[in-house]
């Protein structure tokens, strides 16, 4: 404003010197007029040229208004340039947004996002309120609402403080004191494992399984004759349960790999040995069976020296005693060999503070709700205890042992039955004993959090890449069509995405007839786990599609039927029961329930299942063969016929059947004759050793002497899934 004053005032200065100047000019030629001529008129020429121009008064006056109306125009509010036309809305946008949150920054409903997609690439009857929008179709509908778009960065929560539970640090030496050791019996299956703990036990576990194979890992507390107690977990041998192998190697002190005399080294002999190894436990080796004709200890010791398990015999650390848990032979030098580790490893534990411990197995009772067995590991369970593990949390209302007697105390090294759970934690989670209820839901709100936490950023992960595929296929698509004019460029892109979405369509109905949707139940969290780890190894999704609707711990329920029912799937149980209301609610439904105790049955029936979803394949069963001697042809109307002279090898030849023509191994011809005939005489069926003539039904196929003619029929034979789950 300034600078604007100044340029005013030297204007208003130049005219104001201009015009006196040119005043004194006129002046200086009035004077000269008035010696000239005479003064008739001196008195108003005087007056009107001899006035003084006010200068300083007119200069202050304009400067004055200036001033006045430069600092009305700044306080005003200055109107936009392009006050006559309405400026663009800005709509703030982010990668990955919604349709709905697309709408709602809009201020728009989702139908008209809809709208705006359509005629575009984009299938908008997969397209929900909660669907992600790639940045393109982001673009086009801010475009074509005529709105502005401004990126921002995704909102970044606030930092949370770490609420989260964890172990206390090591307890000083002075204070531990003496444990029992934690012993895992591992082998292959049928190896004899549970017969072994029977007999230390003096129980009949191994008589009540099904199908005499363990499918749960077990934790029983053993009290040997010279009053020492040990801690024993039974894990299955059956190739299924190798987590449940794994979880007892991690909580263990000490492994019993038992082998079986006459059976030696076998698959999960070797896993087992793994499971130890990474676990960093030591093995005693218990060779049972050695009451067999045909065991061979030494053998089984040989075998396993390939995998750097070197018995005391070859100069190694490792234990062996051989037995039989069958009669209970040197059972007791089994024992002993694993206290005298024990010894060795001198195995303590606190006694005292919050409880530690790790979850073995966890079920649903009908009594008593969510169940955990656990290894308590440090301090001392108590009942009224608050404990979390994982994303559960309980207080402790009742502590049983393996024979379901309750206990009020559980020491370090004790496996011990929970209840009290708010929901059912995973086998395998780790124990933590907490101050109080609202400190456990303040833990388990953290994890629950930072899970959410880790899964949006692998959803971002997910949508940055699939928006690069977009981007790259959508300039692809614009340099296929720059070069046409917009009129066809519109039409070829309209029967594109036509045909794409007729594609579509075909394919889910493709895949819909194609799919099997399973629920899969479970007695054990265990046993679940170990279906699921099966179903992983599915690799026969061009065939058949393997979709598991939904997957949990219990008796089968009713809203288990309904889902099943949705999603047109089957219910596999392993170990639970069903209700007789569910039984009938189900078979109304049309859902089918496949229930089983062994884990390898329910596998297999699963097998059968995705078979039976396979198209049938067509196989071809010979029923004759001739070869043809002679060559020639008859006439028929105006037409020449090709007629080849045969003799029955094989079987016979069937008029109504099909037939093929081969020549050197390769098949020429396929299809049905027009005609078969013995001599002069049509005939249906030509039997073996017999002559006959024979024409097919397409003229233009040439006969060759040696050719061979082969009668078949095609059945349908149900296809066998190729998936192969490895047991």
């Amino acid at each position: 404003m300034n600078q604007k004053l100044l340029k005013l005032e030297n204007l208003l200065r130049f005219h104001t010197i201009y015009r006196q100047l040119h005043s004194l000019c006129q002046r200086r030629a009035l004077r000269q007029w008035s010696h000239g001529f005479s003064s008739a008129y001196p008195v108003w020429t005087a007056q009107l040229y001899a006035w003084p121009w006010p200068t300083e008064m007119l200069t202050g006056a304009a400067l004055s208004q200036y001033r006045f109306l430069v600092t009305k125009k700044e306080e005003r509010p200055q109107k936009s340039q392009l006050s006559s036309t309405k400026s663009k809305k800005v709509v703030e946008v982010w990668i990955g947004m919604t349709v709905e949150e697309l709408a709602r920054a809009m201020e728009k409903n989702t139908d008209y996002i809809y709208e705006a997609l359509l005629n575009t690439a984009i299938d908008i009857d997969s397209l929900e309120a909660d669907s992600h929008l790639d940045e393109v179709w982001i673009k086009e509908v801010i475009m074509k609402a005529g709105m502005k778009l401004k990126w921002s960065k995704l909102k970044q929560d606030k930092v949370k403080k770490n609420k989260d539970a964890v172990r206390r640090p090591q307890a000083d030496p002075a204070l531990l004191t003496p444990r029992s050791p934690i012993v895992t019996i591992m082998g292959h299956v049928d190896h004899g494992k549970t017969t072994l703990l029977d007999k230390l036990r003096k129980t009949q576990v191994a008589a009540m399984e099904v199908g005499g194979i363990t499918q749960h890992i077990g934790a029983f507390l053993v009290s040997l004759p010279s009053g020492e107690k040990i801690t024993f977990l039974d894990t299955p041998g059956h190739a299924a349960f190798s987590a449940m192998r794994a979880r007892g190697a991690q909580v263990t002190d000490i492994v019993i790999l038992v082998v079986a005399a006459d059976d030696g080294v076998m698959k999960q002999t070797v896993e087992s040995i793994q499971h130890a190894k990474d676990a960093q436990v030591p093995i005693v080796l218990a060779i049972n069976k050695c009451d067999k004709a045909e065991a061979d200890p030494e053998r089984v010791k040989k075998e396993l020296l390939a995998y750097d398990v070197v018995c005391e015999d070859y100069g190694g650390d490792v234990q062996a005693v051989p037995v039989s848990a069958l009669t209970g032979n040197n059972l007791m030098a089994l024992a002993e060999a694993t206290i005298a580790l024990a010894e060795i490893l001198e195995l303590k534990a606190d006694p005292n503070g919050p409880v530690e411990g790790t979850v073995i197995e966890s079920f649903t009772d009908k009594g008593r709700g969510p169940v955990t067995t656990a290894i308590i590991q440090r301090g001392t369970l108590r009942k009224g205890c608050v404990l979390v593990a994982g994303n559960c949390w309980a207080k402790v209302r009742l502590m049983f042992d393996e024979n379901g007697k309750t206990i009020h105390e559980a020491h370090p090294s004790m496996p011990v039955g929970i209840t009290g759970w708010r929901d059912l934690p995973s086998a395998g989670e780790e124990i933590l004993e907490v101050e109080s209820e609202p400190r456990a839901r303040e833990v388990v709100d953290w994890r629950k959090y930072e899970q959410e936490q880790e899964k949006g950023k692998e959803d971002v992960k997910i949508i940055e890449e699939k928006r690069k595929e977009h981007q790259e296929a959508y300039q692809k698509a614009r340099e296929k069509y720059s070069n046409v004019q917009w009129k066809k460029r519109s039409l070829l892109q309209y029967l594109e995405i036509k045909e794409q979405t007729s594609l579509k369509r075909k394919e889910e109905m493709e895949r819909d007839s194609n799919v099997l949707p399973v629920i899969i139940k479970g007695d054990v969290d265990g046993s679940v786990e170990a279906i699921l780890n099966i179903i992983d190894t599915y690799d026969a999704s061009h065939e058949c599609e393997l979709e598991l609707v939904h997957f949990g711990v219990g008796d089968i329920s009713a809203n288990d039927v309904n889902l099943a029912e949705t999603f047109n799937g089957v219910i596999y149980g392993f170990n639970v029961n069903v209700g007789k209301v569910i039984q009938e609610s189900a078979a109304k439904k049309g859902v089918k329930m496949k229930l089983h105790k062994i884990i390898y049955r329910l596998v297999e029936d699963l097998q059968e299942e995705l078979s039976s979803r396979l198209p049938c394949a067509v196989e071809e069963h010979p029923v004759g063969e001739a070869s043809i001697l002679a060559t020639f042809s008859i006439t028929e109307g105006k037409k020449k016929v090709p007629v080849a002279g045969c003799r029955v090898q094989k079987g016979q030849l069937e008029k109504q059947k099909k037939f093929k023509l081969t020549r050197d191994g390769h098949v020429i011809w396929k299809g049905s004759l027009t005609s078969l005939k013995h001599h002069k005489d049509d005939i249906s069926i030509v039997k073996t050793g017999m002559d006959c003539g024979l024409s097919l039904d397409e003229e233009n196929t040439e006969f060759k002497v040696g050719d061979r003619i082969v009668c078949y029929e095609e059945k349908q034979i149900q296809a066998k899934t190729s998936w192969d789950p490895g047991f």
